[in-house]
């Protein structure tokens, strides 16, 4: 009875089979009812109906650029006329190619911009021993010197001639007489250096403005000279350095000797010298040491100091002022060697 009970009815079954019957088609679509398809149809293609084709044709010797087209005409023309073309071929094309190039600039093509320059890099400076001491406890110790002609030293002759003058003057022929140091635009230290050496007793103060020479020249010379205890270096414009003495209220900052071996095309010396006369750094019983260059007029008298010795030495010129004293000590030192 279970059986039975869950079986289907006669009816429902046929109607299961039937619903699970596959569909029979055609391979034509159309041959489907019109039922199930409703909305589509399938017109067969038209075989009379033909596609079309676009061919596209170029002619080549449009395609190549004029100058090529005029320069095969002037070919033809020097071959007609028994003229060998390869005489005025390389003449002709230059011309079209300098005419083609001038159509393009002025169209706004072709054009040659120029190249982003870079910033010059500043030559490597370096440094060679060429100076020496000539006299005192530190004679003939080699000196550093930077190569070229940036800084340039004063040539040992003229600094030789300018202490013996000096020491003439002062009226000790075998060594300075004693008093402070000032060297102005001093660079390698050859003449602060040369004035220690010499008995110069007190400290001497240089003054350099450009700080790879204070470091790379001017320190290790005083170092290799044993003289860095009994200097000052002062990086500083030597303008700068007289206008903030000028300004200072210490009074007692005169020295006996300066130095001034400026670089000549640098300089008004008319105007610096001028600044110097009237600083209080100069001393009553100041010696002033000029080098200056040929063409160069000074006055002969610098403040109260007035001019004791001008030599010239090739085209560089010495010129000394100091007290009247040593003018006259320095004209019987003259008078006695003459009598000898």
């Amino acid at each position: 009875m279970a059986s039975s009970a869950l079986s289907p009815s006669p009816q429902f079954s046929s109607l299961h089979h039937r619903q699970q019957r596959p569909l029979r088609t055609s391979g034509n679509p159309s041959s489907l009812p019109g039922a199930l398809f409703p909305l589509f149809s399938f017109p067969d293609a038209d075989p009379r109906r033909r596609r079309t084709s676009l061919l596209i044709l170029s002619s080549s010797s449009n395609a190549r650029p004029a100058y090529a087209r005029e320069l095969e005409r002037k070919q033809e023309i020097l071959e007609s006329h028994g003229l060998d073309p390869s005489d005025f071929i390389s003449r002709s094309a230059d011309k079209l190619r300098r005419r083609r190039r001038d159509e393009e600039n002025r169209a706004g093509k072709g054009k040659r911009m120029p190249l982003p320059l870079d910033e010059p890099k500043p030559p490597l400076r370096t440094t060679h021993r060429l100076l020496q001491v000539l006299g005192g406890k530190a004679r003939r110790k080699k000196l550093l010197s930077p190569k070229g002609m940036d800084v340039r030293p004063m040539m040992e002759v003229v600094r030789g001639a300018a202490f013996d003058i000096l020491q003439v003057a002062g009226g000790c022929p075998a060594s300075l007489r004693p008093g402070r140091w000032l060297d102005l635009y001093s660079g390698t230290g050859s003449v602060g250096i040369e004035a220690i050496s010499r008995g110069c007793s007190e400290v001497v103060h240089f003054v350099e403005m450009d700080p790879w020479v204070v470091s790379e020249v001017l320190q290790p010379n005083l170092e290799w000279t044993g003289f860095s205890d009994v200097s000052v270096i002062h990086t500083i414009r030597v303008e700068r350095f007289l206008e903030q003495a000028e300004q200072s209220s210490d009074k007692n900052r005169s020295f006996e000797y300066i130095s001034v071996t400026p670089p000549y095309t640098a300089v008004d010396y008319t105007m610096l010298m001028d600044q110097l006369g009237k600083s209080p750094l100069v001393g009553e019983d100041c010696f002033i040491l000029v080098e200056y260059p040929l063409k160069t007029l000074l006055a002969d008298s610098c403040g109260h100091l007035i001019k004791i010795a001008d030599r010239r030495f090739g085209r560089t010129n010495l010129v000394i002022y100091g007290p009247s004293w040593a003018e006259k000590k320095r004209k019987s030192r003259k008078d006695l060697l003459t009598m000898e």
